[in-house]
């Protein structure tokens, strides 16, 4: 069974791309500057941000549904970014390198599975779970700030 790995649509941040930080702040957005080429994970390329690229600091609705799953989160997106990624049955190093949760949700968006994996063991994993008749589609959060990194879907 095949996955799709897909970045955020960056439609919903190009209205903050070159704000000045106080309009940034009244949007709860921050401005940053990559001063680590690991460290800054950009949610619409879905790669770590090279030294010196800017980015944008927001809080990102991941999970919509009406449920008790129902969750937000703080997520990098790179400030002019345009391309969202798409990556069929592959595993982007931004994901490989870090510890990761996957969590499978149903189609009414309630949490029906979870793993706790090394990133580079996610292919297998993700595959196991989207194997699942109850999972509908997987969200991977990096393990160590929680923070939401990309939704998987089957192919």
């Amino acid at each position: 069974m095949g996955f799709v790995i897909s970045g955020l649509d960056p439609a919903p941040f190009r209205h903050l791309y070159g704000m000045d930080d106080a309009a940034l702040s009244r949007h709860l957005a921050q401005r940053v500057v990559a001063d680590a080429a690991f460290g800054y994970p950009d949610r619409i390329a879905l790669r770590d941000a090279a030294i010196g690229e800017t980015l944008l600091l927001v809080n990102y609705v991941h999970q919509p549904a009406a449920t008790p799953y129902r969750a937000s989160h703080a997520v990098f997106v790179r400030e002019g970014a345009e391309e969202p990624a798409r990556l069929v049955d592959q595993v982007p190093p931004m994901l490989m390198r870090r510890m990761l949760s996957l969590r499978a949700f149903d189609d009414a968006g309630a949490m029906v599975a979870a793993e706790l994996i090394a990133g580079e063991a996610a292919g297998p994993v993700i595959t196991e779970l989207l194997a699942s008749p109850q999972a509908a589609y997987l969200h991977a959060h990096f393990a160590v700030r929680g923070c939401f990194a990309a939704r998987i879907d089957r192919m």
